[in-house]
């Protein structure tokens, strides 16, 4: 394994500024300042994540924006014990879900073919499967998202999921999967940059 970056620039067709914002000095934070994260750049965030490609358009992530102080005190005492002080400090969170009857969407996310709607009728156990899968993807293109807009990201895992529904996803057909701190890196935000495999290492031609 290795921890030091790519030597392939010159295949890149993004500049090098991009490249450091998006992926080479990206990190995930885990102190943020107090500077508050605006309602245009949660937009903004949105309208790229959006883009990113899911199966048949189907989109099942969901975003839950907790910013207040009486939501936070909600979300917090959820998180695991690692994570709580990461996730009060954050100037915003967002609680990521995905619908598990996002099939009822076929007439606006796929139009022109809105009767497969069918396929999943009564089939819970595929569209979980999906709506998991797809709105997995989409997180890693919200992550990007943030950090287009000048921010850092904090994913985690550690939670009582269940709990986080009954929270604010009570009555919906939602499913918390991760919880991702948002905002401009605070003090020594950062752990040491651990090694990421070569290559060959994982990689086969066949």
């Amino acid at each position: 394994m290795t921890s030091g970056t790519t030597q392939t620039q010159d295949e890149y067709v993004v500049d090098s500024a991009a490249l450091d914002t998006l992926f080479l000095e990206a990190r995930t934070a885990n102190t943020f300042s107090d500077e508050p994260v605006t309602e245009e750049q949660m937009r903004a965030i949105y309208d790229l994540t959006k883009m990113g490609p899911t199966s048949m358009n189907i989109q099942p992530m969901r975003i839950t924006w907790v910013r207040s102080g009486e939501a936070r005190e909600r979300l917090v005492k959820h998180m695991a014990e690692g994570n709580k002080d990461k996730t009060a400090s954050a100037p915003l969170v967002a609680v990521l879900s995905f619908d598990t009857e996002w099939h009822e969407g076929f007439p606006t996310f796929f139009p022109h073919a809105a009767e497969r709607k069918a396929m999943f009728d009564g089939n819970e156990e595929l569209r979980t499967v999906m709506g998991n899968n797809n709105a997995h993807m989409q997180a890693a293109y919200f992550i990007m998202a943030v950090r287009s807009v000048g921010l850092a990201a904090g994913p985690m895992g550690a939670f009582d999921a269940a709990g986080i529904d009954a929270e604010f996803h009570a009555g919906t057909t939602q499913r918390t999967f991760q919880v991702v701190n948002i905002g401009k890196p605070g003090e020594n935000p950062w752990f040491d940059r651990l090694p990421r495999y070569d290559y060959d290492a994982v990689t086969v031609t066949v």
